[in-house]
């Protein structure tokens, strides 16, 4: 029997979440069901595709990763299966799956179509309920992939927002602010190597902090940028809010700058 992850943007005030794992476990009673977070912001497909991409791959093999990030429920937006070699992914086509599968070697691709699968009477507002996890929970107790529905040709990228590099600057966004008020960025690590604490981190020409190895390398109150378990950049202030105390947000735009160089970086 598999492990389910369940990331989504119900949050845990109201029954969704439950209800969810009710239909897996009446199908798949031996499922272990893991939540991967249900603090999404609500719609917020770009939070979604993000969580899962730094999570899903800390999880054994043949685990049924699914999310249920879907403003387009109900619509004609289309629901999918993904085989990797690793992992099978569902969720809805709206590109909250295509960033983690962007690091994943597809295998197939399925339309999920097959009625039978599903939990009948489907409701209009409820996919995760009637259509994802009882899909879910028949893969987690070893089902076939090839029933779930036809093979399609491809699905729907979420756009990468790219590092613009000039000078030996990296330039790139805030993607997400966890719940610690750390602003995390799409700066991966290899843009500043061996030498990382020799950079300073700008957002247009203020300057914020330095880089350091850890958030213990500046005083209290102080900001930091380090590189994260997620493996991209963050700016965090130790024992506060980088994004209330630097006014950061997602879409910020940030710049990793070297120290030794010119006060301020150039401006594209």
């Amino acid at each position: 029997m598999s492990v389910i992850t369940l990331t989504t943007d119900f949050g845990t005030t109201d029954s969704f979440v439950g209800t969810m794992k009710g239909v897996i476990l009446d199908r798949a009673p031996r499922a272990r069901i893991v939540d991967l977070t249900h603090g999404i912001a609500p719609g917020d497909i770009r939070a979604g595709a993000f969580a899962l991409l730094t999570a899903c791959r800390y999880f054994p093999k043949r685990t049924v990763p699914v999310v249920v990030v879907d403003p387009g429920v109900g619509s004609a937006r289309r629901a999918i299966a993904v085989q990797t070699r690793d992992y099978r992914f569902v969720g809805p086509d709206n590109g909250v799956l295509s960033w983690a599968l962007a690091r994943e070697k597809v295998q197939s691709l399925r339309l999920i179509a097959n009625e039978r699968l599903w939990r009948k009477p489907v409701s209009r507002t409820f996919h995760g309920r009637d259509v994802f996890a009882p899909v879910a929970a028949h893969l987690a107790r070893g089902g076939s992939f090839h029933p779930v529905g036809p093979a399609l040709a491809d699905f729907t990228r979420l756009p990468w927002p790219a590092v613009k590099d000039r000078g030996g600057d990296s330039t790139g966004e805030v993607l997400a602010v966890d719940r610690f008020g750390n602003a995390i960025t799409n700066i991966p690590e290899t843009c500043a190597p061996a030498g990382s604490l020799d950079w300073v981190v700008f957002a247009g020409r203020r300057r914020l902090c330095p880089v350091g190895a850890c958030y213990a390398a500046v005083p209290r109150g102080h900001a930091v940028a380090v590189f994260g378990s997620s493996g991209f950049l963050e700016i965090a202030v130790n024992g506060g809010s980088a994004l209330a105390q630097l006014r950061l947000y997602v879409g910020s735009r940030i710049t990793l700058h070297r120290a030794t160089r010119s006060a301020a970086p150039v401006q594209s």
